[in-house]
């Protein structure tokens, strides 16, 4: 099972060697399975690679981060064929029921209000009540966007009344930033899975490629919250993105098993697909935080 998290933050050459990834810097040469290996993030924009590298992690379907010059996450590597049998599934996802959609959709975000209820509950915050109501106000499709109430109440808990998502400041940004490494690692999945990412459930916006990435990512959100609350970043520079990545290294339980949160959301990925092509939403298993 690949589980290493592998940044490359300072300058370096990468290439391939025995099905090592093998990274030579100006002081050192370090080997690393490719086995090992589940997601490459490289960090600095004077790192180089080579064809056959990115070729080999292409097909072992790794995934590969690229960060621009301020270091944030910019582009990830995606593989025209994720799955041998891509065509298949493609087309089975142009098939899935508009009404099976909408019903893993309402799934999906009664999910992540309920894990965002219970972290302001764990927390002591007296909001996880309202929230809870919001969970049972929850209708079809969520018709009327308690999803974006709960928003509301659940950051101006977390954060306090004067917290916009839209503001400019460290804790933005670091959510940001976790937000953009759960997604890659969510387009990972949908492609090793022979899906496109740009047909959602319920986002279908013609600017995002990663629609579908977008609507199941939902329910991990609140990993990402409450490690930055508990950061609570005063700068936000390389020590503190390295905490963040390293959330795929965290654990929690899924489908009764320990598991990373890396592999945790290849398991969630796999049960919804599933349940769209069965019509089943019953085979939704989403994973807990109580190990």
């Amino acid at each position: 099972m690949s589980w290493r998290v592998v940044v490359i933050s300072q300058r370096a050459k990468l290439d391939l060697k025995l099905n090592n990834l093998v990274v030579r810097s100006e002081s050192s040469t370090t080997k690393i399975h490719l086995g090992e290996i589940s997601l490459l993030m490289i960090e600095n924009t004077s790192v180089s690679l080579t064809s056959c590298l990115l070729c080999e992690l292409m097909n072992r379907k790794i995934k590969v981060i690229f960060c621009d010059e301020k270091r944030n996450p910019s582009s990830e590597l995606v593989p025209y064929y994720g799955s041998h049998d891509c065509s298949a599934k493609l087309k089975g996802q142009l098939e899935w029921k508009t009404y099976t959609k909408d019903l893993v959709w309402t799934e999906i975000v009664r999910e992540k209000i309920r894990k965002q209820k219970d972290l302001l509950h764990n927390l002591g915050r007296n909001e996880s009540k309202m929230l809870d109501e919001y969970i049972k106000q929850i209708e079809f499709k969520d018709e009327t966007n308690r999803e974006g109430h709960a928003a509301k109440v659940y950051f101006n808990s977390l954060f306090g009344l004067n917290f916009t998502r839209a503001a400019e400041n460290n804790i933005n940004a670091a959510l940001n930033y976790g937000y953009s490494i759960l997604l890659s690692a969510f387009n990972r999945e949908v492609v090793a899975n022979g899906y496109v990412t740009q047909l959602g459930l319920f986002h279908d916006n013609m600017f995002n490629q990663f629609n579908l990435s977008s609507d199941l990512m939902e329910p991990f959100r609140p990993l990402i919250d409450f490690l930055v609350y508990e950061m609570n970043p005063q700068c936000f520079e390389h020590e503190e993105k390295m905490q963040i990545v390293n959330i795929l290294n965290e654990k929690i339980i899924i489908d009764g098993k320990i598991q990373f949160v890396n592999n945790a959301i290849k398991i969630y990925c796999k049960c919804i697909f599933d349940a769209l092509n069965e019509n089943d939403v019953s085979l939704i298993r989403f994973y807990r935080n109580e190990l």
